[in-house]
């Protein structure tokens, strides 16, 4: 079945209530925290308080003397036991060697690296008892320097021996010649410096982890908030813990938001399933939202300078960029990847920029590990050239839409000069959709209205291109990754006829309960309701890489689909045999099997009872039942894209900055649910432009500290923050795979920085600003307006 004829079916662009919200709205949710186990003790960690510094000695007496204390372990004793934490994605350093990989001990051995560095695990009877003796843990520190901008990284002090200068790996791809020869003879060079500036994800619900061992199975079962348990598991047994898969079983039940902060194999989760074996006691770790800000791996912070060459019509000719990335105190899962094939592979965005040579330097520093979030690498590249875009237009002269009119690509597929190949797209459309759904034509109007009353008013665009459902696992493998990236699904058709499908995708807010169901009943021709779906437990899904870069419904519901393939074709030859006729003659719509040119037709619930009640069977050619399992490898990336258009005004009394209007439109192929992609968009354009305005995570230069630690300090965006969203959308659907579908999760937060950033300069423009990086919170507004002044 091909994309075009799966997107007529019903069901499909069908707004359906999602099926999962009753037990959420009703407290009938089942998270981690709310899982108590038979004879359950619990875990403090005591973390550094230091962002660097030497451990000289850890006394435990004092803890292990205190009440409930069941056992306390520190870092000497894991040692020689376990491995390190390792990092999925190996990256070559353009002098062809491997990147420098420090270890990542699950806890400290000899040298605490950032503030929340995990030093010791404290076991004990409750929490408050955990608690108690944590505190009577006494760690004998020997402060030692830090260094937290990635900007003075190769001058700070030495995070690991293993890397000199604090790098991990210089990087880079494109032909820097040809496009050195090509700035030489361009009419016009546009140069920009910025900053991508550090989040912390701030998932609803924090990390929490359960680790329980069954002596008479020899069995380990680790429940925990993570948004892929099959890799968490892959990671833990064979890199970490050295135990055979089958005897760890990975548990992720109700996940309350991840942004991918929950992709990773974390040193709690590694500690807790070993520690769980040595006191023969299941253990609960529920992190605290200090922690989470302290220990949660973070997002962005890039340093970059990008130069656009163009003729002198502004026809893009090339472009060089140069990142430095900081990648915190260790190697997090995906955290190389980030900055580089993630990153650099999408700054072409929809543009037909024939040459690009971007280098990146990867440093480490004493802060959190800084890995995926929310859009990995695709916000950071569509920031940096959407910015880029509008400054050519302006030192042009041109419009932010004519200048992006005039290089945008108009015919696919389209090889891009850094590496990718868009399959399908239609950016014009996109942007001429958003202009009149925006009403920018009003916009000078609504701009001299605003000037009437004191206010500055600026309009900016965002035309975004990101890869999605990361593929595929042999070229993926050739780039460094360590795992593969297919998905699985499995299909069990019951004798009612009712389907359970047990997926590797893991859903963590996005529907899949709701889509996933839509697509197996569209195809099956049964009820939504007659559709369950499984997910987060790798002791019930055969195997599967989670979700993540918006790959669930294009990989994940691919693999159920070629899982649906195969149901199908032996469904018909059961059928056929009911109906006394060729398999090759028969066909099946809209639950009903029929053999062409006559009336006769048997319907799905009949064939499915026949399969498990087999008294009229072709047992000779076929074996009862109705399950299928299916691996799906994607051949290519999916590439949603879009345009966003937003427009500020700002009070240049007080730098206070307000979102008017925000307009999204943006091309996502076939859509399954349209309420549930609406609410990501509205999700992800809220994360976008709370980075734009408000959050910014901030380190003290001189002792590392985290200065933005909590609520009270880094600003998360709140409802009354943002206007009522226009959003709508195109279709040019996928061409590879079998849904045409290409994802919508992260969509809105990289189309939006830009966007807004690029709205505020329009505005700031007037009185003289010329640059300014995220975020643009009332003080940092203020003092630009000022400095321009002086």
């Amino acid at each position: 079945m091909g994309a075009s004829d799966f997107s007529k079916l019903p069901h499909i662009g069908e707004s359906v209530r999602r099926k999962e919200d009753y037990r959420f709205l009703t407290g009938a949710g089942q998270y981690t925290d709310d899982i108590t186990m038979e004879r359950q003790t619990y875990a403090v960690f005591v973390r550094s308080p230091h962002a660097h510094a030497n451990i000289n000695s850890i006394d435990l007496a004092a803890a292990k003397a205190m009440p409930g204390v069941v056992e306390v372990f520190i870092g000497k004793d894991l040692e020689g036991k376990m491995g390190g934490l390792p990092c999925g994605w190996l990256i070559t350093d353009v002098n062809g060697k491997p990147m420098n990989e420090p270890p990542h001990p699950v806890l400290a051995l000899g040298k605490a690296r950032h503030v929340g560095d995990q030093v010791a695990m404290v076991i004990a009877e409750t929490l408050e008892q955990a608690k108690n003796a944590a505190e009577a843990v006494v760690v004998d520190y020997d402060p030692l320097p830090a260094v937290v901008d990635v900007r003075d990284a190769a001058t700070g002090p030495q995070l690991h021996e293993q890397a000199p200068n604090n790098h991990c790996y210089k990087w880079g791809l494109g032909d820097k010649a040809a496009v050195d020869a090509a700035f030489a003879t361009a009419a016009h060079i546009t140069k920009l410096d910025l900053t991508n500036n550090r989040l912390v994800p701030n998932a609803m619900e924090p990390r929490a982890a359960i680790g329980s061992y069954n002596r008479a199975t020899e069995e380990y079962v680790l429940h925990v908030a993570n948004q892929n348990p099959h890799v968490e598991r892959l990671l833990m047994t064979a890199f970490v813990l050295g135990l055979p898969e089958h005897k760890v079983r990975v548990i992720a039940p109700d996940v309350g938001g991840g942004f991918g902060s929950k992709i990773y194999l974390y040193a709690e989760d590694v500690a807790l399933t070993w520690a769980s074996k040595q006191i023969n006691r299941s253990i609960k770790w529920t992190c605290e939202r200090s922690e989470s800000f302290l220990t949660d791996a973070h997002g962005r912070d890039h340093v970059s300078h990008a130069e656009m060459a163009m003729d002198k019509d502004g026809k893009f000719l090339a472009m060089r960029v140069h990142t430095d990335a900081n990648l915190g105190a260790y190697l997090s899962t995906f955290s190389t990847a980030v900055p580089t094939i993630l990153y650099a592979t999408l700054l072409a965005g929809q543009y037909t920029c024939p040459l690009i040579h971007v280098e990146v330097d990867a440093w480490f520093t004493n802060t959190a590990p800084v890995d995926a979030y929310r859009g990995a690498g695709r916000p950071e590249a569509t920031y940096l050239l959407e910015r880029l875009v509008t400054r050519c237009g302006w030192e042009l002269g041109l419009s932010q839409e004519e200048i992006r009119k005039r290089n945008f690509i108009n015919s696919w597929p389209y090889q891009t000069p850094v590496a990718l190949q868009y399959d399908a797209g239609d950016y014009l459309g996109c942007m001429t959709k958003a202009q009149a759904l925006g009403d920018t034509a009003g916009f000078e109007a609504r701009k001299a209205a605003s000037k009437a009353k004191g206010m500055l008013r600026g309009i900016g665009y965002s035309s975004y291109i990101e890869a999605c459902g990361l593929a595929p696992s042999n070229i993926a493998g050739a780039l460094g990754a360590r795992a593969g990236l297919f998905e699985c699904g499995e299909v069990r058709v019951h004798p009612t006829g009712s389907v359970t499908v047990f997926t590797g995708s893991h859903s963590h807010g996005q529907g899949h309960e709701t889509t996933f169901a839509q697509v197996v009943a569209a195809r099956l021709g049964i009820a939504v309701d007659a559709v369950d779906i499984v997910h987060g437990d790798t002791g019930r899904v055969p195997f599967g890489m989670g979700t993540y870069g918006s790959r669930s419904i294009s990989v994940g519901g691919a693999a159920i689909m070629k899982a649906l393939d195969k149901i199908e074709t032996k469904a018909k030859k059961i059928a056929a045999h009911l109906m006394e006729a060729s398999d090759a003659d028969v066909e099946f719509a809209n639950g009903e099997f029929t053999v062409k040119g006559t009336d006769k037709k048997v319907t799905f619930g009949q064939v499915a009872l026949t399969a498990y009640v087999p008294h009229n069977y072709p047992l000779d050619k076929l074996e009862p039942g109705l399950n299928e399992t299916a691996f799906y490898d994607p051949t290519n990336f999916t590439f949603p894209s879009g345009t966003y258009i937003c427009e500020v005004e700002i009070d240049p009394m007080t730098g206070k900055t307000r979102v008017d209007k925000f307009t999204a439109v943006d091309d996502f192929g076939t859509i399954i649910n349209p309420m549930i992609v609406e609410g990501q968009v509205h999700g992800g354009l809220v994360q976008g432009i709370g980075q734009a305005l408000l959050e910014n995570c901030v380190y003290d230069k001189e002792t590392g500290q985290l200065l933005t630690g909590s609520f009270m300090d880094y600003t998360m965006p709140r409802a009354d923050d943002f206007p009522e969203f226009k959003i709508d959308n195109i279709c040019t659907p996928c061409t590879h795979n079998p849904l045409g579908t290409k994802g919508c999760g992260e969509a809105g937060a990289i189309g939006s920085p830009p966007a807004v950033i690029n709205a505020v300069l329009d505005a700031l423009r007037e009185v003289g600003v010329k640059d300014f990086d995220m975020p643009a919170s009332p003080h940092r507004v203020w003092e630009a307006i000022q400095s321009a002044k002086a």
